[in-house]
Formats: C-alpha cells, structure tokens, sequence
C-alpha cells in the first residue's frame, strides 16, 4: 500500500495519490494532471479510479482531463450528476484497488453529494479517511456551497452534524485524517496548518466532534462568523460539474510570447486585463499603466478569483523571466482559462520600445511615521475585518481587499490614501486597482502594519460596544 498527499500550499489543497498491486486512485486531483500519469507511470501502476469527494468551489479538479487521458473512472458521491460520464456511488458501496477496499461514505452537509473515503488495508482494518471538505483538521467544511438548492445553509448544517456523528465519529481512533484543505483555504473558518491527522486527536480537540454538542448548538457555531463565499467559488463548482476545456491546450495559449506592441494591440483592441504578476517590490517601481498587480508569491489564484470577477475575462501577462506556464497552470487551477499570452522581454522590453510607464510611491514604515506626525493624512487599512478589529492605525479608513469592487465610492479621488495591510502584498493589489481606476494620489507602506507596528505610530483596537 502506497499513500501520497500532494499538497498545493497556495491552494491549501490537498490530493492524493494511493497505490496497491499496481492499481492507483487520485483522489481531487489539480488541473495540471501530467504529475499523477507520470507517477503511476514511473511505478509501472495504472490509474483506475479518479475519487472526487465533491463539487469543489475553490479550484478546477483535473477529473475531466485526466479520466481522457487514461480511461480512468471518476466516482462522485450519491445524487451527483454531470455533463460527462461518471460513476454515481452508493452511500457504502466497496471499490476495490488492489488489496484494499475504498468504502464510500455518503456525509452531506458542506456539499448534497460529498462523500468520505474510508481506506480499508488488505485485512480489511479501517486505516484512513480521505474527508474532503466534510471534515478538517480543527474545522469542518462551510454548509453554504449547494449548487442550485433550495436548501438553507441551516439544513446544510444539520445535514453535517448527522454525518459527522453517523459516519465518521463512530471509526476508531486511530483512522488517519487526510483532509482536502488546511489552513488559508476559505472553505472553513479555522483550519490547521497541520495537513495530517488521526481521528482520535480530531475528537478531543475539533469544536465541531464534541460528544456532548446538541445539534442546535453544532449549526450555531459552525455558522458563526462565516464570511461570504468569494464570487468565483459558484463558478468554479459549475465547471466542476459541467466540464471545461483541456488543460493542455489552455496552457498552450496562455503560455505564447507577445512583442510589446502585439501586446499593447491586444489589451486595446480585444479588452484584454494586464496582469502582473511580479513581486510587488518590481511592480511599484515601474509597471504598465491600468495594469493590475496580483503577485505570484502571494496566495495569488484565490485573490484572482476574489477581485476579477469575470471569469473568462481574456487576460495577457507580465511575468518574471520563466514564470509564465506558472501563471497560466496557476490561472487555470481556479477556472480562469482565457489567458492569451505573456510579455517577452518583461518590463524592461515594453521600456525598450518606448512606451509609457507608470509608478506607486512605495515608503517605509519610519517614513510613514515621520508624515503621519507632520500633518493629518489618510490612511486605508485593506486587511480582512478580524484583523483590523485586532489592532490598527488610529483613525484610519477601512475595507476588506476582498470587496475592494464595492467599496470604491468610499474613497475620494481628490485624497491621498497611505495603503497598509500585514505585509506590503495586498496593499500593492489595493493601490494597483485604485490607479487603474483613475486614483493617482497613493502611497503604499512597505512592510505593512507588521512593520508600522515597529515605529511609535499610534494604533488601536476596535471595541464591541457591551450589550444591555
């Protein structure tokens, strides 16, 4: 028996890989899906199951793909449907690989047809659970996600607590935990960094497995403080179901270089979105005008899918030297499949040929400081609503990056805005996306509050009012 998480850190997404006398299962396999045939390949092992635990929300599985490109069949869970072929499992049905036994276990709730994957050794001793999104390590899945239901996320959630307590509580405890996420996806509220786990740990320490929790208090807590799906979850799960266009040739387009003024032409004349996607260091330095920023060494495909609402917006590229099929793979991941190219040469080459550029004051923390005790000026804090509630600027303005698109009449054009959030990357989206809306008086704070919070600015936390 052969079991291997392949964990995607800017996705916080985890797939699997398991193998017995030749036979392999991918379980939510990526969109990129050369890496699993060749894996089989190199252990001379074929793939006979793609196991999809549900209609992801937060990125393209590469099921469709990879069930084309080796025969392999794809099982969902119970009541699933799709515009392509599956095998629509029995809530307890056995598939065999190998040696071992996959039991299905039908535990809807984050999603009507997500299933449990129990592992069974060639004993037939329960060894793990691949649990999708009905349970992470110190978290469970948001109730929220149905496709076209007319269910509420309240009976969602109660459809969670009765699975949970029905199909997974009663295993042992020393069933191995394999979750699809872990902490920074936003299919649950507070996830653990850890990416493995065993049920036992999983029920003592998971809010969401005490023994003792009545299932009015289990849809109150596992509702509470849940934020709004970000728009292109609903998309994504669409895709999911209906299917998409092959990845290989996606990436064939989008990864095609483009001179300065065949790249220039195209964002004119076919509407396409410049996207840049260098360190934010580069960007604020020297960038194309009314491009975006959404930088590669953040967690870069959710904020794509959270602020470019359009999710088949055609979109050409400026990339670091060698970065390209990297961005259209990462593009892709989450359902943006219209990229049409890249820039050759970079930043440098568009310089080269003349063209305009553009640049975003970008001070230190220290500097900061120093204006903010020389006169009155405005501050925008763009980090999540937890982290402004914790600690932050005094005075300052703020709004979530996150629904930066319905907030803009929040800000003024005849002000100049100092731009924080933790640590310089969002700030230098927020301000990409307020230059190409026609601000022109901003000024991002390298470093963020984590180094504004080093200087003797004056912060604050926000107070709840008490209740009466």
């Amino acid at each position: 028996m052969k079991i291997e998480q392949l964990y995607t850190g800017c996705l916080a997404q985890g797939a699997y890989y398991i193998e017995s006398e030749g036979e392999v299962a991918i379980i939510d396999p990526l969109r990129e899906t050369q890496q699993y045939i060749d894996k089989a390949k190199s252990n001379n092992a074929k793939i006979k199951y793609i196991l999809e635990t549900h209609f992801h929300a937060d990125f393209v599985s590469g099921h469709v793909d990879l069930a084309k490109k080796t025969g392999a069949t794809i099982v969902f869970g119970p009541g699933a449907t799709t515009d392509y072929d599956i095998h629509s499992a029995r809530d307890g049905e056995e598939l065999k690989l190998g040696k071992l036994t996959i039991k299905v276990l039908h535990t809807p709730g984050h999603t009507l047809e997500s299933v449990t994957y129990l592992l069974k050794d060639e004993n037939g001793k329960d060894y793990a659970i691949f649990s999708g999104d009905t349970l992470f390590l110190g978290d469970v899945g948001r109730p929220d996600l149905a496709i076209k239901s007319d269910l509420t996320k309240e009976d969602l959630a109660k459809m969670l607590y009765d699975s949970l307590r029905t199909k997974i509580m009663p295993l042992a405890d020393d069933v191995i935990v394999y979750p699809a996420h872990g902490a920074g996806s936003a299919c649950g509220k507070n996830l653990s960094k850890e990416t493995v786990g065993v049920l036992g740990e999983q029920k003592k320490t998971n809010y969401a497995l005490r023994a003792d929790m009545s299932k009015e208090e289990f849809v109150k807590e596992v509702l509470d403080g849940i934020a709004p799906p970000p728009q292109y979850f609903a998309k994504n799960a669409m895709m999911n179901k209906m299917g998409y266009d092959a990845f290989d040739t996606i990436l064939k387009t989008g990864d095609t270089p483009l001179s300065p003024e065949d790249f220039e032409a195209m964002a004119n004349h076919e509407s396409a979105l410049v996207l840049d996607v260098r360190p934010e260091s580069e960007f604020v330095k020297a960038h194309i005008p009314n491009s975006i920023f959404i930088g590669l060494n953040g967690q870069f495909a959710p904020w794509v899918g959270a602020l470019i609402t359009d999710i088949k917006q055609p979109i050409i590229l400026v990339v670091p030297e060698g970065k390209s099929a990297e961005a259209v793979t990462r593009l892709s991941r989450v359902g943006y499949d219209n990229t049409l190219g890249y820039l050759e040469g970079g930043i440098e080459a568009w310089k080269a040929a003349g063209k305009d550029v553009e640049t975003i004051e970008s001070i230190s923390a220290e500097e900061f400081s120093k204006r903010a005790k020389a006169s009155d000026i405005n501050v925008l804090d763009v980090r999540k609503d937890g982290e402004y509630q914790s600690s932050h600027v005094e005075n300052a303005q703020h709004f979530a990056l996150d629904y930066i698109n319905d907030q803009m009449d929040k800000v003024d054009k005849n002000k100049t805005y100092y731009i924080y959030c933790a640590g310089g990357y969002r700030s230098v989206i927020a301000a990409s996306i307020l230059e190409a809306r026609g601000f022109d008086k901003l000024v991002d704070i390298a470093g963020g509050f984590t180094s504004i919070n080093k200087t003797d600015v004056p912060t604050t936390a926000f107070v709840c009012p008490s209740k009466l």
